[in-house]
Parts: C-alpha cells; structure tokens; sequence
C-alpha cells in the first residue's frame, strides 16, 4: 500500500455533546484537479466492451511489490501491477498509490484525518517506476502473474475502464481501500473468486500488531497510532483482509495455483520471481513508550528528592505552620518543564481523539478509552507551566479558584483509576496494555506532584 506518489488530491460534521456527556460515556460502558469518488467498483459484465490488444499470447502481467520504506506514507509498502505487450510495445506500469500534496502537507494531513483524502490511478513506464524505488532505496520484488487469455483479456478490459477520467479516483481507506487491496480485487475477479474462496481462515493477528510492526523505524508515530487507534482495530484479521498489506499479498499468491497448464501440470500463479532492486530495510528505531517513561520518571524523581520541608522553629506562628514542602527555584523550573511537556502531549492527544470521534470519517479513531488519561482542556496547563518556569513559584489560589484546581486534578486521578479498572477487569475490548504499562502510573505520579507543589495559598485566603 502506497502513501507515496505524489500525484491527485484529495463533510461530515457531527453535533458536539456536552462535556458532561461524554465523560459519563467514557465511564459508563503529479498535482490534478480531481472528480468525486466512486462508492464502488461495477461488476465486469457492467463496463462496456474496449479494443483487446492483438496478441493476448504475448500480453503479460507482472505483480510489482515494493518493500517498505522509512518515510510516514510508505512504511507498509505498496503494490503495483506491471503491464508488458509483446506485440504493441507498450510496457507501463499501473499504479493506485496516487494523492495530491498541491495544499501541502497540512492540508494532506486534514483530509487524511477527516477521512476524505482521495487516490487515484495513474500510469508511468516500467523503466521510469523502477528507477524510482531505487531512488528511494526500496527492495522491489517482480513476478509474472500466470493467467489464460480469457483471464489476461478481462484483467485488460478492467483496467482499460480504471483509466478512464471518472474512474481514476477511489476514496483511500488504509486497512480495506488502497493500492494492495485494488489489484488484490482484481485479480479475484478474473479469477472468477477463486481467491476470496481460497483465502477464507484466520490469521491470529490483529491490525494493531500489523500497525506496530510496520512503524518500529518511526517509534514515535507508531507510539502515537496506538494511543489514537481504538478497539476496532484490536480485532485479528481474516486471511483475505490481511492481503491489504503488500507482502502479506505477495506472500500469499506465491502459493496459489493458476488455470495455466504445462505438461499436464498446472502452473503456479506467480512465476519468474525476480528481484529488481534490493536494499536494507530501515532500521528498527527505540521504542518511544519507555523513552517517553524514562524522561518523565527521572523528572519526577528528581523533583521529589530536591523537595524542601520546612523547617521547625518554636517562634513560628500558626500561619507559618501552615506551610508546605518546597521546592527550590531551580526545581519549579524543572516542574514547569514537566508541566509544559505533559500538558502539550496530553492535550494535543485528547484534542485528536475528541475532535476525531465528530469529525473523522476514520471510524478506528472514534471512541477511545485512551481518553480517559488524555484530556483537550490539559492544555490549560501551559499556563501553570509558564508561571513555573518565569517566576519559579507556584500558582497562588484563593477559596474561588482552590475548588476547580482540587476538583479538576481529582477528576483526574479518577480518569487514570477507571482506565486501569476497565483494562484489568477485561471490560473492553480496546488493547490498552501500552499506555498501563508505560504512561497511567507515571501520568498519576505526575498528577499528583502537581497537585502538590504546583500551587499555593494564596496571601490571606482561605482554601476550600
């Protein structure tokens, strides 16, 4: 599957709930202009008729895999189809990993998340596409695809139809609508279902392993798809939905059979296996969640060993008494630090985990327990970490503004409590497993030592 050719371009708005209601719901249960999509793809016998080439002995097909890359778009690789005519000359290769980055990368980034982002078709000479991946420094495997001339004419007939201008685009879908799963479709289909029929068990593996694996060169990415993604995708894939990934297509159709014939025997599907380009995978990168883990737990340990009691003196008065542990300036720097970075993580996550569930057409990111750790309104801790940071004291509070900050980092403490309950009481289905593991204890242990050193009495007031 590709994210990777540069070409073609890309509402659903929901009502916002109240706050008050989602939070009971978490706790209770080549740059063109391009036309619409089409929903669906018509059956063969719905297309019309177009010119057959004159020898379909001589017209081959080949499946063009490409192995992963180190990119965000190409980390799951893609699948082409390469088509050679003997007799007409013409040797190109078909290829549906085609978008439009003519609004740049951020407007790329908006469709993708609003789950409106179009691919399309296009074509280039075999010899251009395969200098390419090598530019790229991507394994490309060829195999020729063993089909008979009925076979090799419909499999023409349905790309001739893919090519024409209202049938260029598709409305990209990464698990069940890309570049694999199209030639995957149509090779099934001149194969009269033969495929489908074939591919029908369970694989065991979950579209969350397959996220994981295929991202562990861009740890942080695949770190943020896992705290993103919800139980949708914890679900294990059937054989036939796991053929969306390139290798798993390629690996898969090595041991099919084709209705092409040879001495009696029939042939294999893929044959004349040749690797066109070959190159190092990227390389596994450290896992983002104990290096976030890490960061965050030396922090906070180092704030809690520079703590500061107060000392006991028998001429204090009793609003002196009164007072508590501190920490020395360098420390609410330090604190101010952590504040900025968990309040930016925290509240970039929940503002796309909320905003996705109304706005996205990606169902996988819709609700997600994960929002019961990560919250939009955290951002409001910046400016908590601001004052940290420029005057190296708490946040003073009055008996006014005392209740929101006890209720809100409460509230808190009782998000990051419901998570684990749900987790360990197996009463979702979502894989929260991760985030247990590496960032509840250390997201409550941050909640609170900021209960606790991030604010202050205010002069004069009395605290609720």
């Amino acid at each position: 599957m590709s994210f990777a050719s540069r070409r073609v371009s890309p509402g659903r708005f929901h009502r916002l709930l109240p706050m008050a209601g989602l939070l009971a719901a978490l706790f209770l249960p080549n740059l063109f202009w391009l036309p619409q999509a089409h929903a669906a793809v018509p059956p063969l016998d719905e297309i019309g008729a177009y010119p057959e080439p004159d020898d379909l002995g001589g017209l081959h097909f080949y499946l063009v895999t490409v192995d992963v890359g180190n990119r965000l778009w190409d980390n799951f690789g893609h699948t082409a189809l390469r088509m050679r005519d003997e007799a007409g000359g013409a040797d190109i290769v078909f290829n549906w990993g085609g978008f439009d980055t003519g609004g740049g990368m951020a407007g790329f980034a908006l469709g993708f998340f609003l789950g409106e982002l179009n691919y399309r078709l296009f074509t280039v000479p075999t010899a251009q596409a395969y200098a390419q991946y090598r530019a790229e420094e991507r394994t490309v495997w060829e195999d020729r695809i063993n089909l008979n001339n009925a076979e090799k004419a419909n499999l023409h007939r349905r790309l001739m139809w893919n090519l024409e201008p209202e049938n260029l685009v598709y409305e990209y879908d990464y698990f069940d609508e890309n570049c694999t799963t199209r030639l995957r479709d149509y090779l099934d289909e001149v194969l009269d279902g033969r495929l489908s029929r074939r591919f029908t068990g369970m694989t065991g593996t979950t579209y969350r392993q397959v996220v994981q694996s295929h991202y562990e060169s861009l740890s942080a990415v695949a770190m943020l798809l896992d705290i993103g993604m919800n139980s949708n995708i914890d679900r294990a894939m059937s054989e036939w939905e796991a053929m969306f990934l390139p290798l798993s297509l390629r690996r898969e159709l090595l041991g099919a059979h084709s209705d092409v014939a040879l001495n009696g025997e029939r042939l294999p599907l893929l044959a004349e296996s040749r690797v066109v380009a070959q190159f190092p995978p990227p390389a596994r990168q450290w896992n983002a969640y104990p290096v976030f883990m890490l960061i965050l737990a030396s922090l906070l340990i180092w704030l809690l060993l520079t703590t500061r009691k107060p000392r006991y003196s028998r001429h204090m008065d009793s609003s002196h008494s009164r007072q508590r542990a501190s920490l020395p300036p360098a420390g609410y720097q330090v604190l101010g630090a952590l504040i900025l970075i968990c309040s930016v993580f925290s509240g970039l996550l929940g503002c796309l985990m909320l905003g996705s569930w109304f706005w996205s057409g990606h169902e996988d990111l819709h609700h997600n327990l994960n929002l019961l750790i990560f919250w939009p309104t955290d951002l409001l801790g910046i400016a908590l970490s601001l004052r940290l940071l420029l005057l190296k004291s708490p946040w003073p509070l009055d008996r006014y503004s005392a209740p929101y900050a006890n209720y809100y980092l409460l509230a808190h403490l009782l998000g990051i409590a419901a998570h684990a309950i749900i987790h360990f009481a197996g009463l979702s289905e979502q894989n929260l497993t991760n985030v247990i593991l590496w960032l509840a204890a250390p997201m409550a242990l941050f909640t609170i030592l900021v209960w606790l050193r991030g604010f202050r009495p205010a002069e004069n007031a009395i605290v609720m």
